[in-house]
């Protein structure tokens, strides 16, 4: 293997061991919990690598660097996850790769995506992505609706054509009353999750938990885990 493989399959190695054992301390099938790996900053062979040692959902936060990659990427069966703040004028090439949009936070974007998704014939899954700092005032700047925001948006995207809602997701929050504090910030998420598939039971998916984070995201109950890091080490920025 070249150097570079090695290393990302200790790495992985490593964080499947994380995921394994957090499963194992919260009583759950390791099958429950998927693993998506952030590959923004990182180069498409750096994604090439990874395909070929197992990895199947990757995510991007930044739509400059994530349509050449998954265009150069486009022969790999790869579900691609949109992670990062959205603007509108990003849609229509959003939806052209992503398979997964997690970051829907307004009812705009909703509309947008919904246009630019039947424009390319496509579905796409949506998470509403919440901000759990909104709850008492202290807004961070990672995005997201606010937790009364969540079912008028759920809705929305919903009833919107070429959208499918798959759930929520979340950021650990910086400020506010679960800064620091990622157990309790993603038992609220599992609330509010618990809430949403009331009206919207096929709504199950739950993206919390990174690289630092992820064993409190499983024990909480997320169905999903975004690990950059310590997947692909620091590496410089692309450009």
């Amino acid at each position: 293997m070249t150097d570079r493989k090695t290393q990302l399959a200790e790495n992985l190695a490593q964080v499947e061991e994380r995921i394994a054992s957090a499963c194992i301390a919260a009583g759950r099938n390791r099958e429950e919990v998927t693993l998506i790996v952030v590959t923004k900053t990182y180069p498409a062979s750096d994604v090439r690598i990874l395909h070929e040692l197992g990895v199947r959902h990757v995510a991007e936060n930044r739509d400059q660097d994530a349509a050449p990659k998954a265009a150069e990427c486009a022969d790999l069966s790869l579900t691609w996850h949109f992670v990062g703040q959205l603007q509108t004028n990003k849609v229509r090439s959003v939806a052209s790769y992503a398979n997964v949009v997690q970051s829907v936070d307004r009812t705009k974007l909703v509309t947008a995506l919904s246009a630019a998704a039947v424009r390319e014939g496509r579905e796409l899954g949506c998470l509403v992505q919440v901000a759990l700092d909104a709850e008492s005032g202290e807004r961070g700047d990672r995005g997201g609706v606010a937790p009364d925001g969540i079912e008028e948006l759920a809705a929305a995207v919903e009833a919107a054509p070429g959208l499918r809602l798959g759930g929520l997701m979340t950021v650990a929050p910086l400020a506010g009353p679960y800064a620091g504090r990622q157990r309790a910030a993603f038992d609220r998420l599992m609330e509010f999750s618990s809430r949403l598939r009331g009206n919207h039971p096929a709504a199950n998916m739950v993206s919390a938990g990174m690289s630092t984070d992820l064993e409190d995201a499983i024990a909480a109950g997320a169905t999903h885990v975004r690990v950059g890091t310590a997947v692909l080490g620091v590496r410089p920025r692309l450009g």
